[in-house]
């Protein structure tokens, strides 16, 4: 079981390699509630789908206990690259090395989906949706 935490990557590279890799993999992390309310990646123009497990559970947000139970269940093999995401690269950093200590071979999408906090406390400096990369509103 050799896996590895293979570090961070930014929206851009993490869509770049899910581009050029088939069999790589976009794991959402986030919650069932943010999946719904703010949207999430798109992978529909390269004929995939995001794989959506939440690291914690909604409301409470509590770790799953399931968590790599689940990835398993959805057939992501430890074969296949996975690139985690989460709402700004904190959830999804900690799924990564979980993950890899499994063994996956993981990468963080840094800033996840919606980026850091701004100097007004607003989400949207960097991330997925602000680099203009694909998503959609469920």
């Amino acid at each position: 079981m050799t896996g590895h935490f293979a570090g961070d990557v930014s929206p851009q590279q993490a869509w770049q390699r899910l581009s050029d890799t088939p069999d790589a993999v976009l794991l959402d992390v986030r919650t069932k509630a943010e999946w719904v309310f703010v949207g999430g990646p798109d992978l529909g123009g390269l004929g995939r789908t995001v794989v959506q497990i939440e690291w914690q559970t909604f409301p409470g947000l509590a770790r799953n206990p399931a968590f790599v139970e689940d990835v398993r269940a959805r057939g992501v093999a430890t074969s296949r690259p996975v690139y985690v995401i989460c709402r700004s690269g904190v959830r999804s950093r900690a799924a990564a090395e979980a993950l890899a200590e499994v063994g996956y071979t993981t990468h963080n999408v840094a800033d996840g989906f919606e980026g850091q906090l701004d100097a007004a406390g607003h989400r949207g400096v960097g991330g997925w949706r602000a680099a203009g990369l694909p998503w959609k509103q469920t």
